[in-house]
């Protein structure tokens, strides 16, 4: 319970409501880039003893995540965007990491009904063309309560996504990999070529590489 309690308190340090937010799937080859953003609309000692164990997402193992993930669905105002591979290659995945961050913090925004609110920022990045005030954390996963909460949203969601992805083409293991480029993705993207969820751009260094085999 001391891990939950020093992130709330982190939160409770700027004296204002506070909307963390953090994304999911920047760094994968295949598959939509996911964003969170929580408020804790009502926080007691009951609340923090459930999300004793709350910490940054990639901390966490997928049963402790999963377990998390239902407490902060049912007991915040959260909202969870995912940004599609056709607009990664159209822009690029930070511009539509922070896209789907400020849809989501506009989202929790707007159904906390609170207007003087200071949004969280995973990262080092603020959000671009945002109304509303926020900060920027380091590792604020593992910092702040609303952003590792956000961290936890995010990746469920997005490998759960993956899960369904795979079960269209298997034979990429996006299920275990997550989009990620392991070896046994690679030698199934050279073995079968790319998908539609596949973000080209991400794969420019590999095909150059198997190119100067020749």
């Amino acid at each position: 319970m001391k891990e939950s309690k020093s992130l709330f308190e982190f939160d409770k340090s700027f004296n204002t409501d506070i909307v963390g937010t953090d994304e999911a799937g920047r760094g994968p080859a295949a598959g939509g880039v996911f964003a969170s953003a929580v408020y804790f609309s009502n926080i007691n000692s009951k609340l923090i003893e459930e999300l004793s164990i709350l910490n940054d997402s990639k901390q966490l193992s997928a049963k402790k995540r999963e377990y998390l993930y239902d407490i902060i669905l049912n007991e915040t105002i959260n909202e969870t965007v995912c940004i599609e591979v056709e607009d990664i290659e159209k822009h690029n995945i930070l511009a539509c990491s922070l896209k789907a961050m400020k849809l989501a913090c506009e989202s929790v925004i707007k159904k906390s009904g609170k207007q003087d609110i200071l949004v969280l920022v995973d990262g080092n990045k603020l959000i671009r063309d945002f109304k509303y005030k926020q900060k920027y954390i380091i590792k604020g996963d593992g910092k702040s309560a609303s952003i590792a909460a956000a961290s936890i949203l995010a990746k469920v969601t997005r490998d759960r996504y993956m899960q369904q992805l795979d079960e269209e083409f298997p034979q990429y293991n996006w299920k275990k990999n997550a989009g990620y480029l392991t070896k046994q993705h690679l030698e199934a993207i050279d073995r079968y070529g790319l998908t539609k969820y596949h973000r080209k751009s991400f794969l420019k260094k590999h095909f150059e590489k198997q190119l100067s085999l020749f």
